[in-house]
């Protein structure tokens, strides 16, 4: 079945309203790889003295550092100009693929500027690096050195580190500007090649690129937090520890221009700064006023979500995201939904009920034990205004539960898709990663495209990768071998 005249019509007109049209992978690692090398571009440029090559890759290794450093104040998921392209899920995953190719090429910065001196004379190598690390006029770049090596590796033990969210967050921030000041002091002060002529211009835009940043997340979005305040209508339990949200806007607040399975970040009470929000899924439809988030007692925040009282302030920042079927068109709709990550599918199903949608929607919906279900009542009554099929499964059965147990299988994934056009059918899923990873997997098993299976994720601390992980984790590799590859062309282009 195919999308009627009027389903298209809305289609795409939602596209144009909101510019989510997506830019090609390629033509965003071309601009990636272009910002990052444009200082090696530039540096060609100075006259400096003959140097070893050593040192000619030492000061590439530094300069694509910093500008790759840059770039991940814009990697955060926070600007919908980056994720509204991507999705949060792939732009989340480039940023921590980036930081550690950022790390690698900062460690190595000085030990190359010191690798000829130890190759003929190890004690004196030694001398020369502590040297290095230790004269004042190095002293800012060892500083945002020794903040880039501790911010990546506190990142990739977040989970076992004893500090709240929020107290790693601000931590991360704080050694996020450390590294990216303490880099550009560096380079403009002591590069040999940095600190001439356009490639130093370069460094001073960066600056105040970086300054604007800031200015935009910590000062332009606390104003909006407090200028443009919502308050919360209600809280409704959902399911056993699952608490939904009615959120509606304070007066002189307009509506939220937004698609139904889109996040946005999320602030309460007192606490309405940036660096206290959090991401939630809309639960709803733009058709209805205000908006609705279904939030999971899981972490320090959401802990006493159920406690919240009506009236509370509420700060919201969004739209962002590309989780919608806006940003995917299709003929037919699959939906999958693991634990909380029911979320963002009841705010896509509950719009294409408000819609009318006539294209076929099948949904699946899995959980761990049965009082984790939510708003059952409401899937079930979706069918009788959409072609709307569903399964709800969980892998511990109770007395009471008539329903399907274990897995979500490929037999059963065939059985719902059953009839559908796999190449015209677009799959959106949310839930955690080893589900997720799964799922995405079977699907392809059965025969819909890889694009065709749009995902996201509870966390992106790793764990399970899916095929689709895997192939766009090759794509990240690619564009930090050119990024290599630069770095050798440059040695090599004033050897």
């Amino acid at each position: 079945m195919t999308e009627t005249v009027t389903d298209t019509a809305i289609v795409q007109s939602a596209r144009a309203s909101t510019g989510l049209t997506k830019l090609p992978a390629g033509f965003l690692a071309a601009i990636y790889i272009l910002f990052c090398s444009l200082p090696l571009l530039l540096a060609l440029t100075a006259r400096v003295s003959p140097s070893d090559p050593w040192e000619k890759a030492a000061a590439a290794l530094g300069m694509v550092a910093l500008a790759a450093m840059a770039i991940q104040f814009v990697t955060s998921g926070r600007f919908e100009i980056v994720s509204g392209r991507m999705g949060i899920d792939k732009i989340m995953a480039f940023h921590k693929v980036a930081a550690w190719w950022v790390l690698i090429a900062a460690v190595l910065h000085p030990l190359a500027y010191v690798a000829p001196t130890f190759i003929e004379d190890t004690k004196l190598g030694q001398e020369r690096l502590v040297a290095y690390l230790t004269l004042p006029h190095y002293r800012t770049g060892v500083i945002a050195w020794a903040a880039i090596v501790t911010l990546v590796l506190s990142s990739a033990l977040r989970n076992v580190l004893p500090w709240p969210y929020e107290v790693w967050r601000a931590i991360h921030i704080i050694l996020g500007l450390v590294a990216i000041g303490g880099g550009l002091h560096h380079a403009i002060t002591t590069g040999r090649f940095a600190s001439l002529g356009l490639t130093q211009s370069y460094w001073w835009l960066i600056t105040a690129a970086i300054i604007a940043v800031i200015a935009i997340l910590y000062g332009y979005r606390w104003l909006k937090l407090h200028k443009k305040p919502w308050r919360l209508a209600s809280v409704t339990r959902r399911a056993d520890r699952l608490w939904e949200l009615d959120i509606q806007p304070a007066d002189g607040t307009p509506q939220l221009d937004y698609h139904a399975g889109q996040f946005v970040w999320m602030t309460e009470g007192s606490r309405r700064f940036p660096l206290f929000d959090h991401p939630f899924s809309i639960a709803d439809s733009p058709n209805r006023p205000g908006i609705s988030l279904i939030v999971k007692e899981v972490g320090d925040f959401t802990r006493d979500i159920g406690k919240l009282k009506p009236d509370t302030p509420i700060g919201i920042d969004g739209p962002y995201g590309e989780f919608s079927l806006e940003a995917h068109p299709s003929d037919a709709v699959l939906l999958v939904a693991g634990g909380v990550g029911i979320a963002p599918i009841m705010g896509i199903l509950r719009d294409m009920v408000a819609r009318r949608d006539s294209r076929p929607v099948r949904l699946a919906y899995a959980v761990g034990a049965v009082p984790n279900f939510a708003c059952v009542d409401e899937i079930e009554a979706a069918a009788a205004g959409l072609d709307l099929r569903h399964l709800l499964i969980a892998e511990e059965a109770t007395e009471e539960w008539q329903g399907a147990v274990g897995r979500l299988d490929r037999t059963r994934l065939e059985s719902l898709l059953e009839g559908l056009d796999l190449n015209r059918t677009v799959a959106l899923m949310c839930g955690p990663g080893p589900m997720v990873s799964a799922v995405s997997d079977t699907l392809l098993d059965v025969g819909m495209p890889m694009e065709n299976v749009i995902y996201e994720r509870f966390d992106y601390s790793g764990g399970a990768a899916s095929r689709q992980d895997r192939r766009r984790s090759l794509a990240f590799i690619g564009v930090g071998s050119v990024l290599a590859a630069a770095v050798g062309s440059f040695t090599l282009a004033l050897s």
